[in-house]
């Protein structure tokens, strides 16, 4: 009887869909295959509130397939079994009407849930889609994860969003008994995080708060009616990248304070300690690297720990780790490296490995070369000769260049004794 608002005007078809042009528009990735019904398996993968559900309830009527749909938040492996076990009996093995399984917030299931899907993908009982804010390269196992081609959803910019709002003064039944002007929409738009569901939460919640059935939406009105209803930390919309972005960048400054005033709001905020750790990993590398290499040790440890721990006692161990980061000397020298090496190769191409130093398991690759005239450094004085080991075109290239740090300092001075004017910086 109270359905939702977000629900109510949820669309049915690809032509009510928003947004997500890339996948389902005229030229989109999906839409043939939708029409055609020729559905492979899927992770929809993307911020939430941005119509992952929507998608797969519309993939499923478009193609006229049987729908089954599990929460990782409340379903077991025997969950699992009793739908696909449903789904064999609805569907036919390997026909155009598979019936398909949607499991939303897919990175919550366990490695043995995940693992209990296989067989049924593998062979074809049923289509599976599942939904997901977080990267499945990380939270899908690798085996699953082959099975399924995965399609990112962006968020929605203001113009989905305003749609989104006008659309749902147009057709919903309760709200076309009012006479709703949109005067001003900053409010409800950042309040909602880019989420299309939260914008239309709360804008029911404003609509439904007024007394009279005239009502202009201001940005004063939005705010006097959310008021304390917004939380200090959003950890699945805008802020959950803000504060993150600004946590990575007050170590970067090596800020100590600031890096534990950013952690401390992810954690009142119940981020996933998993997801802060992981990207300190990332930060001891492309931020500190050689500079402090044991930063990388440290973080690694910390990620370890913590998704062994969890909260409260996590929080030690991440402040701990953000701290150390922060105070370290800092180089970016080995990311600007794989990056120039990364332009290098898309700009030159398949360049031929020398003959010398190919691998010769061979008679035959002996015979042509393979191998021939290289020089093993260990029969060499400092264990060292004097030869490049880059295609012939790249001959002289400096990617790496050691940064300005003490430890890298001390690279540079054996780089320059080894290979002389090509590290004369």
């Amino acid at each position: 009887m109270n359905e939702p608002l977000a629900e109510r005007v949820r669309p049915k078809n690809l032509e009510e869909y928003i947004s997500q042009n890339h996948l389902v528009g005229e030229k989109g990735s999906l839409t043939h295959q939708i029409r055609r019904g020729t559905i492979p398996s899927l992770i929809l993968w993307g911020p939430p509130g941005t119509g992952k559900t929507t998608l797969a309830n519309i993939i499923a009527s478009e193609s006229g397939r049987p729908f089954y749909t599990l929460s990782a938040i409340n379903s077991g492996v025997k969950d699992i079994r009793e739908v696909i076990d449903k789904a064999k009996q609805s569907g036919g093995l390997f026909t155009a009407k598979n019936p398909i399984l949607f499991i939303d917030e897919i990175h919550r299931f366990s490695k043995s849930q995940q693992d209990s899907l296989l067989g049924a993908v593998e062979k074809g009982w049923v289509t599976l889609i599942g939904a997901t804010t977080e990267n499945p390269s990380f939270e899908v196992i690798p085996a699953l994860l082959s099975r399924c081609q995965v399609y990112i959803l962006n968020a929605f910019g203001k113009e989905d969003l305003e749609t989104l709002l006008e659309n749902a003064i147009k057709k919903d039944v309760q709200l076309q008994k009012k006479k709703i002007k949109l005067k001003e929409t900053e409010a409800l738009l950042r309040l909602s995080g880019g989420d299309g569901r939260k914008l239309l939460n709360i804008f029911e919640l404003v609509v439904n708060s007024e007394e009279t059935d005239a009502i202009v939406i201001t940005d004063a009105l939005v705010m006097g009616k959310v008021q304390k209803n917004t939380v200090l930390y959003d950890k699945t919309g805008e802020q959950h990248y803000d504060i993150i972005s600004a946590f990575i960048k007050s170590i970067r400054g090596s800020d100590p304070n600031g890096a534990v005033y950013w952690l401390a709001r992810m954690i009142e905020g119940g981020e996933d300690v998993k997801f802060i750790a992981r990207r300190m990993l990332i930060s001891a590398s492309e931020d500190i690297g050689l500079a402090n290499p044991t930063a990388l040790v440290l973080a690694n440890a910390a990620f370890q720990s913590v998704t062994t721990i969890g909260y409260p006692e996590a929080r030690i161990i991440l402040s701990q780790c953000a701290i150390y980061l922060a105070t370290s000397p800092k180089s970016n020298a080995s990311y600007m490296a794989i990056g120039k090496a990364q332009q290098s190769v898309r700009q030159t191409g398949d360049l031929s490995v020398p003959l010398p130093l190919r691998n010769a398991p061979t008679k035959l690759m002996k015979d042509l070369g393979y191998g021939q005239e290289y020089k093993y450094a260990h029969n060499y004085q400092n264990n060292f000769v004097e030869e490049e080991f880059l295609p012939e075109a790249l001959t002289g290239t400096s990617f790496y260049l050691p940064g300005g740090n003490h430890r890298e300092k001390a690279i540079k001075e054996f780089l320059k004794n080894r290979w002389k004017d090509k590290y004369e910086l």
